[in-house]
């Protein structure tokens, strides 16, 4: 499929004003998660919750990680998610959760996010 980044726009859930734009984020449908800097996290006042997390890294590492509620938006699209508290060294990842939440997917051959199309109801 390759791999490509995007940016997006990073929301404290209480107080919309305080924001900041990641202009470069790995766009991963590998992973669950969206890894966002732990320092940008903690600048918008965004809360570590009780609930870390162990994850598998590529090279077989384990390690663990906080994670906080943040808005994520993409262009116009917006979700609430878990976002992971990233620490020095770590990828920063747009995750199959906020991609899922924002209706947004892939497409492989223009290497770019697009509208995944109305969604399913029961």
């Amino acid at each position: 499929m390759g791999t490509f980044n995007t940016g997006a726009r990073i929301e404290n859930i209480v107080d919309r004003t305080k924001g900041v734009t990641i202009p470069k984020l790995l766009v991963d449908t590998g992973s669950e998660y969206t890894w966002v800097p732990a320092t940008t996290l903690e600048k918008l006042g965004v809360q570590r919750e009780k609930k870390d997390l162990a994850f598998i890294m590529a090279n077989g590492q384990q390690i663990t990680r906080s994670v906080g509620f943040a808005i994520v938006r993409v262009d116009k699209a917006f979700t609430v998610d878990e976002v992971v508290f990233a620490e020095k060294g770590d990828l920063l990842l747009l995750g199959a959760r906020s991609l899922e939440g924002l209706s947004l997917m892939v497409d492989s051959r223009k290497k770019k996010l697009v509208a995944s199309g109305p969604l399913t109801a029961a």
